[in-house]
Order: structure tokens, then sequence, then C-alpha cells
């Protein structure tokens, strides 16, 4: 799949884009780094999400917001079993923006809801939000997992969404899919046939096949600061 028109055209009209988070400033940011050879989470039981989020809050972020992970090989997707197959899937597909639940997340352009639902489940997407866009006629989609279920009830698909509309608020564990709060931001060229779902974890041998539908989320990123 050739992307390049529409990454040209994402990197033509980013100026143009809505903040995602309007509460996040840029200078509130910290890289958080959570590749398999990353020690920020060592010697934790990540599936004791109480001891996870207070490392990851109190002891790492302490007030920032962490950010990254765009196709990141990682091992915390072993606390989960919704993870495992013939291949472990590690290799994570999207965006994580680590800040408190209950925060808002907006529209950074028009666009249609394309599906929803909750992918409930320990390790899961949670409630989930898929937004279908277009620029200078090329489509994508932004997934938007982790949110809270009360977002699930702001929207039907094919509903018309609004530049800078909210999308839904970050949700809380554990009926986020059981994480510290964060939201999962995926930017997909075509869904593939899912429907308010789509992998956003994946076997490590299929890296050049995801490469083709999972774009940089950082291309529709921008910050009031």
């Amino acid at each position: 799949m050739n992307n390049d028109k529409l990454i040209s055209a994402l990197q033509r009209h980013k100026k143009d884009f809505s903040t995602l988070i309007p509460s996040l400033r840029q200078s509130q940011t910290k890289p958080l780094d959570l590749s398999q050879d990353s020690k920020l989470l060592e010697g934790i039981d990540l599936k004791n999400t109480p001891l996870f989020h207070k490392r990851l809050f109190d002891e790492i972020l302490r007030g920032k917001a962490g950010i990254g992970g765009y196709f990141e090989n990682r091992a915390i997707y072993r606390r989960s079993a919704h993870y495992d197959g013939t291949e472990a899937r590690s290799l994570h597909l999207g965006l994580d923006i680590w800040m408190p639940s209950g925060t808002s997340v907006h529209s950074p352009l028009q666009g249609v809801i394309h599906s929803l639902q909750d992918n409930a489940g320990f390790g899961n997407y949670g409630p989930t939000i898929v937004v279908e866009h277009q620029i200078d006629s090329e489509a994508f989609f932004l997934l938007h997992g982790h949110l809270d279920v009360a977002s699930l009830d702001l929207w039907n698909p094919g509903d018309p969404i609004k530049k800078g509309q909210l999308v839904g608020n970050i949700g809380d564990f554990p009926e986020n899919g059981d994480w510290p709060p964060h939201l999962h931001l995926q930017l997909i060229r075509d869904m593939l046939g899912h429907s308010g779902d789509f992998p956003g974890v994946a076997p490590p041998s299929m890296r050049s096949y995801y490469l083709q539908y999972c774009l940089d989320p950082d291309y529709i990123l921008v910050f009031n600061d």
C-alpha cells in the first residue's frame, strides 16, 4: 500500500488540526519507554493494576503525561492472556498518552463515527471509538482505545463529528480494559473489515505488514504550546 499521498497531506495540513487533548501541553509530556529493555517497571507485578498505576503515575511520571510507544516491542503484554498465541503479540501499533482518567479527547479534524464498542476483558481496549477522516481525498481512521463507558453513549455509527468536538474521555481501570489510564491512539489506513476494534498489538514477525496499515499518530498530534 502506498501511503505517500496521505502522509504528504497530513504534513501539509497539520498546522490546521485541532489539538487532540486540549488540556495537554507539550512541555508537560515525558517520553515513556516501555520497550523490552526498559527497566522502568522492573519488579512490579503488572497483573496488579493498582500497583502498575502507582509505579507509573506516582513514581515515574510525577505529574507529567507519558507519551510514546509507536511500534515499540513491549514486555508488558505478558500480563494478559489476551496477547498469547502461536507467537505472542508484543509489537505496539499505536501511540499511548498516559494521563488521568476523565481527561477529554477531541477530534483533530472533522469526520464521521465509523464504529464503536466495548472491547471488554483484562488487557483489552475497553471502550473504543473509531472515527473515519478524509483529507485531500485520502481516507484514514483514528482508533481511540481505553475510553470510559460513558463515551460510548455519545455516538452512533454514521454520526458526523466536528473538528475540536469531544470524542470521549480517558477511562479508569477496570472499565478501560484494566490498564492504568491512558489513550491508545492508532492511525489506521484501512480497517480491513474490522468494526469497533483493530489489532493494537501484533506479533513482531508481522512488523512489515502492519507498517503498511498503521501510520505514526504523530502526524495528527498538535499541542497548544
